[in-house]
């Protein structure tokens, strides 16, 4: 039986893709190529010596994904695709709505009707809103969002709660992720937006290239240590190998499992940056402007669930994301 991962050529999808493979899964991989690139495909299979099967297909082409269903044995889903940017949401809500929430909506149909009960989705720490201090945990309330991206997550959130309530026989996992960065240490695929940047690592790169001029830097007046705002920075390996760990959840009973990815440290963006320079040796040159739509002070996890439930933590520091992310830039200047 296969794992179908949704997204899978993205970012966080293909590191994912890498870890199932490697580990002896079967992947079959979707993906509409709207935030990435075919090259990433036949990069996951240089670095995982595997293969896979691959479906171009959007989300919300339910003929197309009831086909993906009738041709293969899927045992579980890793529901990664959806639009991702918090500035671009509160600008473009109306597209964040129909894409992130009705393409959720009608990949669980095609579940359903194919009799796939077993998912594990990609959320957000954004879920958890203004409201709540930090170190977030799984069982605070939820709400509060500050932005059309985050809102997605949240209703999909409840879109998955209400259907297992509605059939127990369902296994959801909802993985909550901090804030993702660095890249494979093979320097072969790391996050490779389409256009301009919109999270922090992969700008700080394109600058430290010199393919951007500088890095703006959204506020320095919150109430953090330094003025810029604090997010707690996961290496996308670590991610991905939480994923390997939530599917054998998923997958070995029925339930709804609410997991925070972290590492339940605290950086600020003035912090990255020169973490960043001391890695690489390049200067990162930024710009202090105005505050972003959206934004909060300060996010870092409480990952203790995690590591308690899963058995699972994460094991890479600032320095080693930094140093991935330039090496997976300086090797792919032009990206994939």
């Amino acid at each position: 039986m296969a794992i179908l991962v949704t997204g899978g050529a993205g970012y966080i999808g293909s590191h994912t893709s890498i870890e199932l493979i490697q580990s002896g899964y079967d992947v079959i991989i979707l993906d509409n190529f709207y935030n990435s690139k075919p090259e990433a495909l036949n990069r996951i299979k240089k670095i995982s010596g595997g293969d896979f099967k691959f479906y171009e297909c959007d989300i919300r082409d339910k003929a197309g994904l009831d086909k993906v269903f009738a041709e293969n044995d899927i045992e579980a889903v890793i529901h990664f695709a959806g639009l991702k940017a918090v500035g671009e949401s509160c600008r473009k809500p109306l597209e964040y709505y129909e894409n992130n929430i009705g393409g959720t909506v009608t990949l669980c149909e095609a579940m359903r009707d194919a009799g796939c009960k077993k998912i594990v989705f990609s959320s957000s720490a954004t879920v958890y809103g203004s409201n709540n201090p930090s170190p977030l945990r799984e069982d605070m309330p939820a709400g509060g969002t500050t932005n059309p991206y985050g809102t997605t997550k949240l209703y999909i959130e409840t879109v998955l709660s209400d259907l297992y309530a509605s059939d127990n026989e369902w296994s959801v996992v909802i993985l909550r992720y901090f804030n993702p960065i660095g890249a494979h240490k093979s320097g072969l695929i790391g996050e490779d937006p389409n256009g301009i940047p919109n999270n922090l690592m992969p700008y700080i790169t394109q600058v430290a290239i010199g393919k951007l001029d500088h890095l703006n830097v959204f506020g320095d007046d919150y109430p953090t240590h330094d003025g810029t705002g604090v997010r707690d920075y996961i290496h996308v390996v670590d991610l991905a190998q939480g994923h390997l760990c939530a599917v054998k959840k998923a997958c070995a009973g029925s339930g709804l499992n609410i997991y925070n990815l972290g590492t339940g440290n605290g950086y600020s963006v003035l912090d990255v940056v020169k973490a960043f320079e001391k890695a690489s040796g390049q200067q990162v040159k930024y710009v202090i402007g105005p505050r972003r739509d959206g934004d909060i002070a300060t996010c870092y996890s409480d990952p203790s669930k995690a590591k308690a439930e899963l058995g699972w933590e994460a094991m890479y520091g600032i320095e080693e994301m930094c140093a991935d992310s330039w090496n997976w830039q300086k090797n792919n200047p032009q990206g994939l």
